[in-house]
């Protein structure tokens, strides 16, 4: 079930990776916790499994933790018939924990939720490229955020991925839901709900790197 574990995270964040937020990880990885998987139920929301882990990690490392990116992988094709039924939810947090006053270990701890199940990872490294969501008042939900994707007389790309984030560009921009892939992307602006195809915050630069990328 490890192994399986691995797969689909390589499934979610292989296609979510350009020059954007990254983990500097020197590889050395622990797992804190993994429990057998169903796959898919569509019953639970994304804004459900954010609250669940933030409350875990609330409850292991109090206020000091950093919400950087939740991540969402659909279960059909954006460009096809799809419903919004999701296969897979990743929340990202970072963590420092102080042993004394010169000894600190940083952690990246990613949440999977696959159905009713959650696996757990903690990774020693960095997420950098993301400003933290923490204090970000998150107006636009996953399914709002989706309906206007449906709605809106843009192309939609080949995707199955979403990703919710605040990335650091020459651009101060709201937290985005950002549909996409390599080539192309669609925006919701998490706050206010406008949809766009180019990326805030590198708005008028011609340039974009909207997907994050694991260690």
């Amino acid at each position: 079930m490890r192994k399986a574990f691995m797969l689909m995270a390589i499934m979610l964040m292989g296609v979510m990776c350009m020059n954007s937020c990254k983990c500097t990880s020197d590889k050395q990885s622990t797992d804190v916790a993994v429990t057998d998987s169903t796959f898919v139920d569509s019953t639970f929301t994304v804004e459900h499994t954010i609250a669940l882990d933030r409350q875990a990690m609330f409850l292991a490392h109090g206020e000091d933790y950093r919400w950087f990116e939740t991540g969402v992988q659909l279960k059909d094709w954006l460009d096809e018939e799809n419903d919004g039924t999701i296969n897979m939810v990743v929340n990202v947090f970072q963590v420092i924990e102080q042993y004394d006053s010169t000894s600190f270990d940083t952690f990246v701890y990613k949440y999977q939720h696959v159905g009713e199940d959650v696996f757990e990872e903690a990774v020693h490294g960095f997420w950098v490229e993301d400003y933290p969501l923490n204090e970000e008042v998150i107006k636009v939900t996953f399914a709002e955020a989706f309906q206007k994707i449906q709605e809106v007389n843009l192309p939609k790309p080949h995707t199955r991925q979403v990703v919710l984030r605040k990335q650091v560009g020459p651009v101060e921009a709201n937290p985005q839901w950002i549909f996409g892939n390599l080539h192309s992307q669609i925006y919701v602006d998490a706050i206010t709900g406008e949809v766009s195809d180019k990326n805030p915050a590198f708005k008028g630069l011609n340039m974009g790197t909207p997907l994050g990328e694991w260690p």
